[in-house]
């Protein structure tokens, strides 16, 4: 058992949430009870989740995609209040970390992708609030795309969509996990990569052939899983907890 104060003054510290700036309000967004024996790791904030949280009787919930955002109404009324009545009830508390998950050196969601499929982080990519969110990667030995695919599919049970119109070798790599969006797609370009990894699919189809980049779309949820997964074995040995992650698929 360990005082909630102490892990979250270890996970600000840690992930470091006040470095850059962002929508979610990261950090403890709710408040239980003040001693933790049990910390359910997941990827979203939901009232579902939290009947998970609820039935394994944990006692802090850990989440990429938290419950409050900044262009987000905060009042307890409607969806909010369907959540929190949740945590309120089973005295849960939540905390959550956006950005600062994702862009983390060593736990982050997008290091642990490019890890994953065998390459070695070369330069910074995706710049955001002035520095970079995510990486470029080099390959030791060039990789063939379909082996990159179906470790993706493989390692996060899903089935990849691909872009397959740059080379069948693959050297470099610029990854982002999540939405990237656009902006990754063009940085992605601007990079001079073999290929582009991310979570959501965008219409990109006519763009990627005619630049002749391969463009992987992992999924939002996904690729998101990475970081709360890892976060939750770093809890479980530091702190006297138990830390599980439990995946509740999205499809998206």
């Amino acid at each position: 058992m360990e005082k909630l104060e102490h892990i979250v003054k270890f996970l600000d510290s840690f992930l470091n949430i006040n470095h850059i700036k962002d929508d979610s309000w990261n950090g403890l967004q709710w408040e239980g009870t003040e001693r933790v024996e049990k910390i359910m790791c997941t990827v979203d904030a939901g009232a579902d989740v939290f009947q998970h949280a609820a039935k394994r009787k944990s006692n802090l919930v850990i989440v990429h995609h938290g419950n409050y955002w900044k262009n987000a109404n905060p009042s307890f009324a409607g969806a909010n209040k369907k959540r929190m009545e949740i945590l309120y009830r089973h005295n849960i508390s939540l905390y959550a970390a956006h950005l600062p998950l994702d862009m983390h050196p060593e736990i982050g969601n997008n290091i642990l992708l490019l890890k994953l499929i065998g390459a070695k982080k070369s330069t910074g990519f995706f710049p955001y609030d002035g520095q970079f969110i995510s990486f470029c990667g080099r390959f030791t030995k060039p990789k063939k795309l379909d082996d990159i695919v179906n470790k993706i599919n493989n390692s996060l049970g899903i089935t990849c969509r691909v872009l397959p119109y740059g080379t069948g070798t693959v050297k470099t790599v610029a990854v982002i996990s999540g939405g990237g969006g656009y902006t990754g797609f063009n940085e992605a370009i601007k990079a001079g990569v073999d290929l582009y990894v991310s979570g959501d699919t965008i219409e990109v189809f006519h763009s990627a052939k005619d630049s002749g980049i391969n463009v992987i779309f992992g999924g939002h949820h996904a690729t998101e899983t990475l970081g709360v997964k890892e976060l939750a074995k770093i809890l479980s040995k530091r702190f006297d907890v138990e830390a599980e992650f439990v995946d509740i698929p999205t499809g998206l």
